[in-house]
């Protein structure tokens, strides 16, 4: 029986990333931080690149770091990155939020925080419309590509509806496995082989 050793390839989608892309780690990534991640371009430019990671929780909440927000539901946070880790980050679907970024259709980063907070208090649903980060993640001029060169990272759309999911569980998998058959077979794979 011949077996297509070319599932086994480690290789890249061969898709160079662009604003609002998602990268999606390679599955035997042994970085502390990266390893089973997806990222949420947010930025990218010859210059460098900018995101968020989409699938880290932190073991805290919104209403623990910031005053004001006691008496309204549990806001779950996330760890963007390992940049900037005192600096809190806002995807939103909420359109005319004064001084926000558009990442992509429907989504935005930041932007007025009285705006954020006014909604948030006035009881609107925070699921699937807001997301908070604590953290950002980075690269410089050329890294993030040759980082996809490398087949560091994958390259997948992103979408409001992908982002805004902050049910983290099984997120990268997910991911993973809408590149195509190759990568839900590598989605299924242990992070460390010898463990399997």
């Amino acid at each position: 029986m011949n077996i297509n050793q070319d599932l086994f390839r480690i290789e890249t989608n061969h898709r160079m990333p662009e604003q609002g892309d998602v990268l999606i780690s390679e599955p035997f990534l042994q970085d502390h931080f990266f390893g089973r991640s997806v990222v949420l371009l947010v930025e990218y430019s010859g210059s460098g690149a900018m995101g968020l990671v989409l699938n880290k929780s932190l073991p805290l909440c919104l209403n623990e770091i910031l005053t004001g927000f006691e008496d309204c539901c549990r806001i779950p946070v996330c760890r963007g990155g390992p940049l900037s880790m005192d600096t809190l980050f806002y995807l939103h679907t909420l359109k005319g939020v004064q001084g926000a970024l558009a990442i992509g259709k429907n989504l935005f980063l930041n932007g007025d925080f009285d705006t954020i907070r006014d909604y948030i208090m006035q009881g609107n649903p925070i699921k699937g419309k807001l997301r908070f980060f604590l953290g950002y993640s980075g690269w410089n001029e050329r890294q993030l590509c040759d980082e996809v060169k490398d087949n560091t990272w994958m390259v997948g759309y992103g979408g409001a509806t992908t982002v805004m999911n902050d049910d983290v569980t099984g997120f990268w998998e997910n991911e993973l496995s809408k590149l195509g058959y190759k990568y839900r077979l590598w989605s299924r794979f242990p992070q460390i082989p010898i463990l399997n």
